[in-house]
């Protein structure tokens, strides 16, 4: 018989650096592991000569490797990955992390914290990395099908109570309000700073059910956030990322209207921003058959919205309009003085759903319906929504275009200028790209040359 071949293996100084770092002995670590299993339901039997092994390279196999990183998590009181311990076994989970809808909690909370990590030291292939249709919707599908977890809370770590959830929403809404004011160029980074510094570690502490659900639909949130904001730094692959975590962090919330709002306020205006409308509505579906009858008419009206945007896109005028009309009565139905509506869904009002529609008539080609929605967006949104504000413009500069009135949309456009200067938005920079675009066939008018040239300027600053 032939003898095997030898597989020549590296020591695992990733995993010698962390024992080094949580000062563990190798008998220590095993008891940690054997101990961790066991909550887990598994009968591990590992001993010191188990550790030595692995750290001569030897790869446990199963659940194992997950079991480590918790153990060690546990001791270092932050969240440890299979791969920061060395045992990925081959697969590339640089450019895997943040695209899977993992099935366990513990995955989940790997997965996450393993994306902000990485977004933190800048790794190349997150900035670089680009959108696939199938990586929105898939998740989708998971969401839809998944059983709900049965159990969110840990043991293990530094005590995580309402307090720290409380911060965690604060620091949320706090946030949001500098990003509608001064655009993501400036706030992102200090969003991702604070899930990986902060947040990874609260994920990875004690905490009891309620605790833990009541966390995970903070984090979920403030995920979302960090999202929307790689979308408006121009970064539309970083940002899928983000949605599919903020959608399976809502899961393990047990919130299924949240999981809904990622669906179609996150996923499905992204892929409008990618021109695949197909998904968009596939997306805006998703939501709504996932979250019957968990969410209130005024989310119900923003999921229709956004079905109708994504109709609007394919040319379907009368499947936009009954989508358009489902959201019109939704909203109208909605008590603002009820409290039933969680704070996520808040913000919808009368004029962020003309907003949408002021979309849908855009892409439809009918300009004076999509002009009056235009300025009723504008007419509702406060001073302190300044990125929406400028956006409301330009759909009124292109209304005002498809209508041939080039002087009054030139005008119009300067005011989304204005507006988009004091901010740093790239969403608010290719809005103006497009209305410059719809200008092209006027570009011999004095009107049009002037405005080119303000967004020139604009450009260079």
């Amino acid at each position: 018989m032939a003898a095997r071949p030898l597989v020549a293996r590296q020591p695992n100084e990733r995993l010698q650096a962390l024992i080094q770092e949580a000062g563990c002995s190798n008998a220590g670590l095993a008891r940690r592991v054997n101990m961790c299993g066991a909550e887990h339901g598994l009968d591990l039997r590992y001993d010191k000569t188990s550790v030595a092994r692995w750290l001569r390279g030897q790869q446990p196999r199963g659940r194992a490797p997950a079991i480590i990183a918790e153990a060690l998590g546990r001791k270092l009181g932050r969240t440890v990955t299979i791969d920061e311990i060395g045992m990925a076994n081959g697969k590339n989970l640089a450019s895997g992390v943040g695209l899977q809808f993992s099935p366990t909690v513990l995955g989940a909370i790997e997965q996450v914290c393993e994306l902000w990590r990485s977004d933190v030291g800048r790794r190349d292939f997150l900035s670089g990395s680009s959108v696939a249709a199938s990586a929105l919707v898939e998740p989708s599908r998971d969401w839809l099908i998944s059983a709900p977890d049965g159990q969110v809370a840990r043991s293990a770590g530094p005590r995580v109570g309402q307090s720290d959830v409380a911060a965690v929403g604060a620091m949320t809404q706090a946030l949001v309000d500098l990003d509608h004011s001064y655009g993501s160029g400036h706030v992102r980074p200090v969003v991702v700073h604070y899930l990986n510094s902060v947040v990874s570690g609260l994920l990875a502490g004690s905490y009891r059910e309620a605790v833990g659900r009541d966390l995970f639909a903070a984090v979920a949130r403030l995920t979302e956030l960090a999202g929307y904001m790689a979308v408006d730094t121009g970064q539309p692959g970083l940002a899928q990322r983000y949605y599919i975590q903020a959608l399976r962090l809502a899961q393990a919330a047990g919130d299924r209207g949240y999981g809904g709002y990622v669906l179609a306020a996150s996923m499905s205006h992204l892929a409008a921003q990618l021109g695949n409308p197909r998904e968009i509505a596939q997306l805006a579906r998703a939501a709504q058959e996932g979250a019957r009858g968990r969410v209130t008419p005024r989310a119900e009206a923003m999921f229709h919205a956004a079905e109708a945007r994504g109709h609007a896109l394919m040319g379907d005028a009368r499947a936009s309009q009954l989508s358009a009309g489902r959201a019109v009565s939704a909203l109208e139905s909605a008590d603002p003085d009820s409290g039933d509506d969680p704070a996520w869904i808040a913000h919808f009002d009368e004029a962020y759903l003309a907003d949408e529609l002021a979309h849908c008539y855009r892409d439809l080609g009918q300009p004076e319906a999509a002009a009056r929605q235009a300025e009723a967006a504008l007419a509702g949104h406060p001073a302190s929504r300044a990125r929406r504000r400028a956006i409301g413009y330009v759909l009124l500069a292109t209304a005002q275009v498809q209508q041939r009135e080039i002087e009054q949309a030139c005008g119009t456009g300067l005011k989304a200028v204005e507006l988009l200067e004091t901010l740093r938005s790239n969403r608010g920079a290719e809005y103006l790209e497009d209305l410059q675009q719809r200008l092209d066939p006027y570009r011999d008018e004095a009107v049009v040359r002037e405005f080119g040239a303000r967004l020139e300027v604009q450009a260079a600053a």
